[in-house]
C-alpha cells in the first residue's frame, strides 16, 4: 500500500442474533425507563459475616484484663505488709543519709536537713502504722451453715389443688436458684405453708408451731406490712427483733419479708450472710406479687385450718 492512500471504512454487517433480539420490554408504571437502573443478582449465595472463623475461633472484641487488680487479688498478703517494708526502708534511708552527710544526730530546728528528716520520719512512721491497720484488720469470710433445725413441710389442707401445687412449686424454685432453707407463708391471719428448716420443739422432735397472733403484733410483720415493700435482714444477728421469729432456726443467717398484698406476708430464712443478691431480691418481689394474685382466689377457708 502506498503513501498517501486513504482507507475507506468498511461497514460491519448485522449478526444474525442482532436481527433477532426482541424488543425492548415497556417500561414498568410508575418509573421511568430513562431512570430505572437495573442490578444484576448473582446466582452464588452469599455467606453472612461471622465473628468466628472456619476454625471456630473468636475474632470479636475481646475483654480487657485488669492486670493490677488481679496480681492484687493473688497477693493479697503482700500487699497488706507493703506500707510496713515502705515505712522500714525509708526509716533506714534517713539514718544511712544522716550518717552519711556527717550532721549531727541532735535535730536541729534551723537546719533544713533536720527539718527534712524530721518530715520523712513522720511519713515513714505513718506508713508503717497503716501497714499494721490493714494486716489486723481483715474482710470476715462468708459462708453458707447448716441450719440447726428439723425439717418440715406443714400445708394447709384446705386449700385447692392449684394453690397447693404454686405453693410448692414456689418453695422448689427458692430452694435451688437461692440460699432459701426456710420459707413460712402466713396470708389471712394463719398459716398456710411452713417448709424447710424450722427451730425443734423442746419437747418433741417436731418444729415449733408458728404463733400467728404473736407473729402479726410484731415490729417485723407490722412494718412490712405498713411499708408494703421487701425488707431484707441481710445479717439477721445484728437484729433485735430476730426474737420474733423463734420457729426458724437459730442460726439462720438472712431473712427476706416479703408482703403478699395486704393480707399476707412470706418470711424466707437463707443460710449465708447477704446471700440474697439484688437480682434474687428483684426475683422474689415478682413472685410475691404473682403468689398474691393466685392467694387472692381464696375465699372461705377457716381460720383453724
Amino acid at each position: 500500500m502506498g503513501a498517501g492512500t486513504l482507507i475507506r471504512p468498511t461497514p460491519l454487517k448485522s449478526s444474525p442474533l442482532s436481527q433477532q433480539r426482541p424488543p425492548p420490554r415497556p417500561p414498568t408504571p410508575g418509573y421511568h425507563s430513562s431512570n430505572s437502573i437495573s442490578i444484576p443478582r448473582s446466582s452464588t449465595p452469599v455467606k453472612a459475616s461471622s465473628s468466628l472463623n472456619s476454625q471456630g475461633d473468636y475474632r470479636g472484641p475481646k475483654p480487657k484484663r485488669e492486670w493490677v487488680a488481679d496480681w492484687v487479688s493473688q497477693n493479697n498478703d503482700v500487699v497488706r505488709s507493703l506500707p510496713i517494708y515502705v515505712g522500714g526502708l525509708s526509716l533506714l534511708a534517713v539514718l544511712v543519709n544522716r550518717t552519711i552527710s556527717g550532721i549531727a544526730p541532735v535535730a536541729d530546728a534551723s537546719s533544713s536537713q533536720s527539718r527534712a528528716d524530721l518530715l520523712t520520719l513522720g511519713l515513714a512512721v505513718t506508713n508503717i502504722l497503716n501497714g499494721l491497720v490493714w494486716l489486723s484488720i481483715r474482710p470476715k469470710s462468708v459462708s453458707a451453715v447448716n441450719p440447726e433445725g428439723v425439717e418440715c413441710q406443714s400445708i394447709c389442707p384446705l386449700l385447692p389443688d392449684f394453690i397447693s401445687s404454686e405453693l410448692l412449686w414456689v418453695w422448689e424454685s427458692l430452694s435451688d436458684a437461692t440460699c432459701c432453707r426456710s420459707l413460712i407463708i402466713v396470708y389471712d391471719k394463719r398459716v398456710i405453708l411452713q417448709i424447710g428448716f424450722a427451730t425443734a420443739s423442746s419437747n418433741t422432735d417436731d418444729a415449733v408451731v408458728v404463733d400467728v397472733d404473736k407473729l402479726m403484733k410484731g415490729s417485723l410483720y407490722q412494718g412490712a406490712l405498713k411499708s408494703k415493700s421487701q425488707s431484707y435482714l441481710a445479717n439477721l444477728s445484728l437484729y433485735p427483733a430476730k426474737s420474733e421469729l423463734p420457729f426458724l432456726p437459730p442460726n439462720t443467717q438472712a431473712v427476706i419479708l416479703q408482703p403478699l398484698g395486704d393480707k399476707g406476708l412470706a418470711i424466707i430464712g437463707g443460710d449465708m450472710i447477704r446471700g440474697f443478691t439484688t437480682s434474687d431480691q428483684a426475683w422474689i418481689t415478682l413472685v410475691g406479687e404473682k403468689l398474691d394474685a393466685t392467694l387472692a382466689k381464696m375465699n372461705n377457708i377457716p381460720v383453724n385450718a
